[in-house]
């Protein structure tokens, strides 16, 4: 079995490494991902420039670009191979509910779907993320199921990994994605030149978070694992609309 790595934290992020250090038993591992922190960079492509593939000291490929522009030039011109799988994580932090739309390790995960391979994103739900190898071990054990199941179409799982011990953790539960609040108001200051520059704000407490939900089942200790899909297109507002062209 052969596995593409990546994530939207950077190539030298400790959860890349325990990621493969973790999945090299089952799998050829190879590791593309970003020069630098792209957080939030959602699905998006560097298009006005040209990429660069370098390696580091530790066999790792990094891009000057997005999680997706790593998957897309892996599968689409450093591979002479198409990889059995695609595996972006581990990241530091959750990515549930409306945070999926924004999330660069979710992004990489669905441009490996999008080339026709299973792809896995996974994600560590605290910023302390003290339990990484506790993350790996959960995608390990997805990856061994994944070589002994039989799925009849390509799967994009999210998965969200309660950040406590692996022994601590309570199971598995497939979910749907939760819902936010609205995010927080930006932050307003200064900088040192009296300039007046914005952080975005915090994403806002969950509003959608009930049993079922991403957000109730790390809540609960258990694995969050929710099957995701790209068809944006409202269907219940699909013969309204037309009686309103009409």
């Amino acid at each position: 079995m052969r596995i593409l790595l990546s994530n939207d934290d950077g190539y030298f992020a400790p959860g890349l490494a325990v990621l493969a250090e973790a999945l090299r038993p089952l799998a050829e591992i190879t590791v593309v991902a970003p020069e630098r922190d792209r957080s939030g960079a959602s699905n998006s492509l560097t298009l006005d420039r040209p990429l660069m593939l370098r390696q580091a000291a530790n066999g790792f490929f990094y891009v000057n670009g997005t999680p997706t522009d790593c998957v897309h030039l892996a599968v689409t011109g450093m591979l002479d191979y198409l990889p059995d799988m695609v595996v972006s994580g581990i990241n530091q932090g959750a990515n549930m509910g409306d945070d999926t739309i924004y999330s660069g390790t979710v992004a990489a995960a669905t441009e490996g779907f999008l080339l026709g391979i299973p792809s896995l994103a996974v994600s560590l739900a605290d910023f302390r993320a003290a339990n990484y190898a506790a993350a790996a071990r959960v995608a390990a054990d997805l990856v061994r199921r994944f070589q002994d199941g039989d799925f009849s179409e390509t799967v994009l799982l999210n998965v969200n990994v309660p950040d406590r011990p692996y022994e601590a953790l309570q199971g598995y539960e497939v979910t749907r994605l939760g819902k936010r609040h609205n995010a927080e108001s930006v932050v307003k200051s200064v900088n040192p030149r009296g300039q007046t520059v914005y952080w975005v704000g915090a994403a806002g407490p969950a509003q959608d978070a009930g049993p079922g939900t991403d957000f109730h089942a790390v809540a609960n200790g258990r694995v969050s694992v929710t099957p995701l899909q790209i068809d944006l297109t409202r269907y219940s507002q699909i013969e309204g609309l037309r009686a309103w062209l009409t």
